[in-house]
């Protein structure tokens, strides 16, 4: 096991649901040197289990509260809308010493606290769908019960999938929904529009899906790996006074698309408003 995951070395971590999500985020913890004898899956579905103990070697079981009595750790990753009974179900089985970390989308702290019980480390996360190829962007928020240790403990968990950062207020989940929880669809429109104006001009479409996609894989690399310049510093890095960057960037800043994408992700900000509004506990 590397260094990055010494924190979850004598923990049992179980997964109720093992959905999409829930699947990358145990093939990530794998990948990263986890002991796959220490992740337990909960799930009605058979063949779901089946699929991971023959993938990943990871313990199964269709019992939700056996998988909370042996764990350490309990992950939520199951639909928001089911998300109540199965706090409900749960909380017998919980103690101040078991760390619950939910990952359903606009469930806020209270209504968790609420449905699991009183005096429970809880921390709320927000993945994004690139966790499934270990590429994920994930915010995280932690109620005032969740200690440095366990803090520790999730940022390692997943930052097996990608990137992971600690959230000053909760209500700044809704931020990170419009940014990185909606934002691969923003990025697949970009690669959607590239492709489709190169094939006008006449590159082969595959051809062309590839070439969009790895820049914006690469740009995006740059970004990370240039921590101290800006996106905006880069981006006049690519800039040759009168080249064809500079024609093209004109085109979209005329265009609006920056004034485009701060309306975007204001409407997905909102949106995430009103759901965690419908979704609170009684």
């Amino acid at each position: 096991m590397n260094t990055e995951t010494n924190a979850l070395a004598a923990k049992t971590i179980c997964f109720i649901g093992a959905g999409n999500m829930a699947s990358a985020i145990i093939g990530g913890l794998i990948q990263r040197g986890v002991e796959a004898s220490t992740v337990i899956a909960a799930e009605p579905s058979l063949e779901r289990l089946e699929s991971l103990s023959a993938d990943l070697g990871v313990r199964t079981t269709t019992e939700n509260s056996e998988a909370v009595g042996e764990a350490d750790v309990v992950v939520l990753s199951v639909k928001p809308q089911i998300l109540e009974s199965v706090c409900e179900a749960l909380a017998p089985s919980l103690s101040p010493e078991k760390l619950v970390i939910s990952i359903a989308a606009g469930i806020e702290m209270s209504t968790l606290e609420a449905w699991l019980g009183a005096n429970i480390p809880v921390v709320r996360v927000m993945p994004n769908t690139p966790a499934q190829v270990l590429q994920g962007a994930s915010g995280l928020y932690a109620n005032a019960l969740v200690s440095e240790g366990q803090k520790t403990l999730v940022a390692t968990l997943f930052s097996a999938i990608g990137v992971a950062e600690w959230l000053d207020h909760e209500g700044l989940m809704h931020s990170v929904t419009a940014l990185s929880g909606s934002g691969p669809a923003y990025i697949f429109l970009v690669i959607d529009a590239m492709e489709k104006a190169a094939v006008a001009q006449g590159i082969e479409a595959n051809t062309a899906r590839k070439l969009a996609a790895q820049t914006v894989l690469g740009a995006a690399q740059m970004v990370l790996d240039n921590g101290d310049i800006s996106p905006e510093q880069l981006k006049r890095n690519v800039m040759s006074p009168g080249g064809t960057t500079e024609r093209a960037i004109e085109v979209l800043e005329q265009q609006g698309l920056p004034a485009i994408f701060a309306q975007a992700m204001d409407a997905a900000n909102q949106r995430s408003v009103e759901l965690a509004e419908l979704l609170k506990a009684d």
